[in-house]
């Protein structure tokens, strides 16, 4: 397959994402479950458990894409509140380091297991069939997005992308470099998996691989920003608060980059260790400043992103 056919079946993948997410939504809509209804709100009033939730559902299914873009999903369902949603957005990027530890570990292979338990499901009589349509749809995201990982894997490959990470030593064009490659494959997994193998390799300095996870961070928010492009505008705001909140982490940590880099070293002594480590206390601590502060900033982003008093 040519570099070209690659792309259009990339594209092709994300579109298939796009339409797993707001299927996924109505069917949520349409089952109604009060139990579901009850639940949710009730664990994600406490930052706290919402965060927890948020980083053991990315632990397992190592995409933070698709855990933040279903946080989106699911407050355009009316499931979860605004409010509710911010824990669990904070949890995913802090779940989502777990992907640098364990480089092959991959669980969106889960996909299929659910589109052909859903597909099964739907065929039965009663409310089961509901339920089977939305165990579809979910599994066509996890799906999608491990077709999209597979379809851009070539890019590895690819002489003029290694040159490129090998210019990140630079801090604001490495973390720029980690910004568009998440973009555009839709996972930070494949970046830091990526980042960390080619360090094991020799062929990449952890302190050119440190700027990349970091920007994959911020990249990483664009699969949830398309997601929510069609959806009310309580969904678009949680979708862009997670971008600002991987915004707010970049610009604080961009100027001590070097340092920060050089401490992580410093600490774990392996360089692909340290560009986990860098990893995951980079997440941590933008996780622990906005929780701490969640009573103050929730406030200040419902006006600024003008959500009326009444929006959940």
């Amino acid at each position: 397959m040519s570099l070209f056919d690659g792309i259009i079946a990339a594209v092709a993948a994300v579109v298939m994402f796009l339409y797993g997410l707001q299927g996924f939504s109505q069917e949520l809509q349409s089952v109604g479950g009060q139990a579901l209804r009850e639940w949710l709100p009730r664990v994600t009033t406490s930052r706290w458990r919402g965060f927890l939730i948020g980083a053991g559902a990315t632990a397992v299914v190592q995409s933070s894409s698709a855990i933040t873009a279903l946080a989106v999903s699911l407050v355009d369902a009316g499931v979860i509140t605004f409010r509710g949603s911010l824990g669990i957005l904070l949890g995913a990027n802090v779940g989502t380091t777990t992907t640098a530890w364990l480089v092959s570990f991959k669980l969106t292979g889960i996909g299929p297991i659910f589109i052909v338990a859903g597909a099964l499901l739907s065929a039965l009589p009663f409310r089961i069939r509901t339920w089977g349509k939305a165990a579809f749809y979910f599994g066509l995201i996890f799906f999608a997005l491990d077709l999209i990982s597979s379809e851009l894997k070539p890019l590895q490959n690819e002489a003029w992308f290694r040159d490129a990470l090998l210019r990140a030593r630079t801090p604001w064009l490495g973390v720029l470099v980690g910004l568009l490659f998440t973009a555009l494959v839709q996972s930070s997994s494949v970046t830091t998996g990526l980042a960390i193998l080619l360090v094991q390799q020799g062929m990449l300095p952890p302190e050119a691989a440190i700027p990349l996870v970091v920007g994959s961070n911020l990249g990483s928010t664009s699969t949830a920003l398309v997601a929510s492009i069609p959806m009310a505008p309580v969904a678009r705001a949680t979708a862009v608060t997670n971008f600002l909140f991987n915004l707010a982490g970049v610009l604080l940590f961009l100027p001590f980059l070097g340092a920060f880099s050089a401490a992580m070293l410093g600490h774990a002594g392996d360089p692909a260790m340290a560009v986990a480590l860098a990893h995951l206390c980079f997440n941590l601590a933008i996780a622990g400043l906005f929780l701490a502060s969640l009573g103050w900033v929730e406030p200040r982003l419902r006006a600024w992103l003008k959500l009326d008093a009444g929006a959940q």
